[in-house]
């Protein structure tokens, strides 16, 4: 099996860098500042003296509900959609105040997110924490059933950011916690969500391991806040990424949760049985953290779910198994079966994601994880209590990419009448920049000059740029301007190459 286990990420081209955010130094404010900042939220602890309406208690899994599309349903149409799913929970990436007013007096359990160019701020100034939790928190507490602030996504698996965010998290954390409890708020779970790559080593699962760059300076701090405070460690977890990174040595049925003895793997170090690779990826977290002497750290799961689709290369992403995989989820996860580590433990758990989101960068699974396509249809049912029985849902179409794609793959300039054409040219100009002779055959007098086109030439650069650079990390996306294709381009004495070249 392939471990550490891959993390689900998102590959940026350095066109588009991720920001990164000076970090101040961490100071106290004094006492005088300390009272300005909790004056400010006077007029919402006033509110806060009638009981929050909870609603009715729902107790399905929890659905993450992304944003990043230019074609998705309002909140108050995304809403009812999530209802229908019977989910019991959902995480939003921030604290948009729109679709917290739409979940007021659903019952739904709400977590929302500081985004991660905020936690140097946050860290710094006790005010500024202050404000965030008097701004996107406290307006929404009588009627929204907010359990969970999650500060950051996965920033230690972004190394842009290492100097000025790494060490300000915890600071950070424990600066809104103090906010939350100025207003005597006691049923808010601070935390954050980490990657897989958290860990050095993850296989098998007793060995589980943090990395050394962040064991001492980030992980053993964070999990004393957790402890103290009983907050979770939430950790995003697809075993779609080992899978499909090792399908010759990780069965796809001990992936789905379908796996019969034959399939199940012993521990030799702790001699527990695993039916699953789930419960394997958050087994080793648990012995990550007690490696670190925190073994009473509760576990949730801020992501995890398979991807219903992707680029021609990417194995096993489809509707079939994207199904099965939640369905499967959704059932175990009724029984509260807990896992080999923790037998019959209850934990949060939130299923990524809600859309196909069109905007999201990096590989075309990065857009396929939805429940639902943004017209609102069903990508596939699911009941997200566990309750239905696997037997009554609706055939599927079988999937025909479990195995790796052998054929030529190109990728090209994926049309349409409405492309912005000066956004076309920038990236275009962007790809002729990179690599060895990118755009020569484009030039005046190139063999693939001719049309002089536009739409041919971007064509040309993408396929160039991406056969040069997929290996160390690149994808065909180009904000939504490339696509992969198994088609050919190549016209006259202009041959594209291919990934088989």
């Amino acid at each position: 099996m392939l471990f550490p286990f891959p993390k689900r990420q998102t590959i940026l081209p350095p066109s588009f860098p991720l920001p990164t955010h000076p970090l101040s130094t961490r100071q106290s404010p004094d006492l005088a500042m300390r009272h300005g900042c909790l004056l400010c939220l006077l007029p919402l602890f006033l509110s806060l003296l009638s009981s929050p309406a909870h609603g009715v208690r729902l107790h399905g899994l929890g659905v993450n509900y992304g944003t990043l599309g230019n074609n998705l349903p309002t909140p108050a149409q995304s809403v009812r959609l999530i209802r229908s799913l019977n989910a019991g929970s959902v995480k939003i990436y921030d604290a948009n105040a729109t679709i917290l007013s739409a979940l007021a007096g659903t019952g739904l359990r709400v977590s929302i997110m500081v985004p991660n160019q905020l936690i140097p701020s946050l860290a710094a100034n006790q005010c500024a924490a202050d404000a965030w939790i008097s701004t996107n928190l406290l307006p929404f507490r009588r009627t929204t059933r907010i359990r969970y602030l999650l500060v950051g996504n996965e920033i230690l698996s972004d190394y842009s950011i290492k100097n000025s965010t790494w060490l300000a998290l915890v600071p950070a954390i424990e600066n809104l916690h103090r906010s939350i409890k100025s207003c005597s708020i006691h049923n808010i779970k601070v935390g954050t969500t980490l990657a897989m790559d958290a860990l050095s080593v993850s296989f098998p699962p007793s060995n589980g391991t943090f990395r050394p760059d962040i064991a001492e300076s980030v992980m053993r701090p964070l999990l004393t806040f957790l402890r103290k405070t009983r907050s979770y460690y939430f950790v995003d977890a697809y075993p779609y990424f080992p899978w499909s990174a090792d399908p010759v040595n990780i069965n796809l049925d001990y992936a789905l949760f379908r796996a019969g003895p034959s399939l199940y793997y012993t521990d030799p170090v702790s001699k527990l049985v695993y039916t699953n690779l789930f419960d394997q990826m958050l087994d080793s977290v648990i012995a990550a953290m007690g490696k670190l002497c925190f073994n009473d750290v509760k576990l949730a799961v801020a992501e995890t779910g398979w991807p219903n689709g992707g680029d021609l290369d990417q194995i096993g992403a489809n509707v079939y198994n994207a199904a099965a995989y939640n369905r499967n989820l959704a059932r175990r996860m009724a029984r509260k079966p807990g896992t080999p580590a923790r037998p019959r433990i209850d934990m949060p758990l939130f299923i990524f994601s809600l859309y196909n989101e069109n905007q999201k960068p990096g590989p075309g699974t990065e857009r396929h994880w939805g429940m639902y396509y943004p017209n609102k249809k069903p990508v596939y049912q699911v009941d997200l209590s566990g309750k239905r029985p696997l037997e009554s849902y609706p055939p599927l179409p079988l999937p025909n990419n479990n195995y790796p794609y052998k054929g030529p793959i190109w990728c090209v300039f994926a049309g349409g009448k409405n492309t912005n054409q000066t956004e076309l040219n920038g990236a275009l100009q962007y790809a002729c920049g990179q690599g060895n002779g990118t755009c020569n055959a484009i030039q005046p007098g190139g063999k693939c000059y001719k049309p002089n086109s536009l739409a041919v030439h971007a064509s040309w650069a993408f396929n160039l740029y991406w056969q040069q650079f997929r290996k160390s990390g690149a994808t065909c996306y180009f904000n939504g301007l490339a696509a992969q294709t198994a088609k050919d381009p190549s016209y006259g004495s202009c041959r594209f190459p291919s990934s088989l070249n």
